[in-house]
């Protein structure tokens, strides 16, 4: 049997720590404008949402530098209404991460619901699939809008492939979901590999595995530090200045509810109320307000980036 300090080492030679970080070691990695943490809301599904939560902003005085837009998939707004969300976000200064329409949930197939598919992850099934969400990403990319999440690792390495080619300008970013489950810094070097942006691991991780990915990765960390009840409900507020100091470069991402995309009382569906999700958004604008004060009531040294950093993902309408 191999001895487990000989592993450690082994991995270690490939640039992936062979223990997770215990000692919890400040990270010397920053943002372009000297930032140490940025602040992420989701869930802004229309423009009136955007709106409200822009409103917010200005009244409280505190940054907001991205948001997780059309979660229930951007096939589902007009170019009107896409037009209208890329000028305001333009005008706001803020960047937006456009969720595409088409994906697996989309499709007739349904081993995705059952208990055993459902491990099997959100995959594009097939070319047609493929095809259908470049569709829906270049349709948006024409409307303005710089920047995607990504599920699936097959779709990350088609469209920066495609970037390579020009297909795709070079200004647009792709952040990778939690929904793509990756827990490790083998798995956040994979992603940085493939063109990933930026990419959200999972939320529940400890310091020490937070802090072990970002020894072994340059792109930025999305930390949930809110999360819904249907991934486990946790608020991680009073973490959030070690969580920058460990981690920084890296988004706070502002997610609560009592489900996000999938079961009863998900809210990045249709048929959600604008209004509610507009008055939603107003108190995740506060949250982050709160978050910002505890951490500089903890470690001041620690920056907030900027309102509307040059290196965001802004639309181009």
């Amino acid at each position: 049997m191999r001895n487990l300090k000989d592993v450690q080492a082994m991995i270690e030679t490939v640039g992936i720590p062979g223990r997770d970080a215990y000692d919890l070691p400040s990270s010397n990695k920053t943002f372009p404008d000297g930032g140490h943490y940025r602040m992420e809301v989701s869930g802004v599904e229309r423009p009136n949402v955007l709106a409200a939560l822009i409103d917010e902003m200005g009244k409280r005085g505190i940054a907001i530098h991205r948001l997780i837009s059309t979660v229930m998939g951007s096939t589902l707004l007009d170019d009107a209404e896409l037009r209208d969300f890329a000028q305001m976000a333009a005008d706001a200064k803020v960047e937006i991460i456009i969720t595409p329409g088409p994906r697996s949930a989309w499709d007739v197939g349904r081993q995705l619901v059952t208990p055993e598919g459902g491990l099997s992850g959100l995959r594009f099934r097939g070319s047609d699939q493929l095809c259908y969400v470049v569709a829906e990403i270049l349709r948006c990319i024409d409307l303005g809008f710089r920047g995607f999440l990504c599920i699936d690792e097959g779709l990350l390495w088609l469209l920066n492939e495609l970037k390579k080619r020009g297909d795709i300008p070079k200004d647009v970013v792709f952040k990778v979901s939690i929904y793509a489950g990756h827990a490790s810094a083998a798995g956040g070097r994979v992603l940085q590999s493939l063109g990933a942006s930026t990419f959200n691991p999972l939320g529940d991780l400890s310091l020490p595995q937070f802090a072990g990915i970002r020894k072994a990765v340059d792109i930025p960390l999305d930390l949930h530090i809110y999360l819904s009840d249907s991934f486990g409900g946790f608020n991680r507020f009073y973490e959030g200045a070690e969580m920058a100091r460990v981690c920084a470069p890296c988004y706070f991402k502002i997610e609560p509810g009592i489900a996000l995309a999938a079961g009863p009382g998900a809210l990045y569906k249709p048929w959600s109320s604008p209004a509610a999700l507009a008055d939603f958004a107003r108190e995740k604008v506060k949250y982050a307000q709160i978050i910002h004060e505890l951490i500089q009531a903890t470690n001041p040294d620690l920056k907030l980036s900027p309102h509307g950093s040059p290196d965001l993902a802004i639309p181009r309408p």
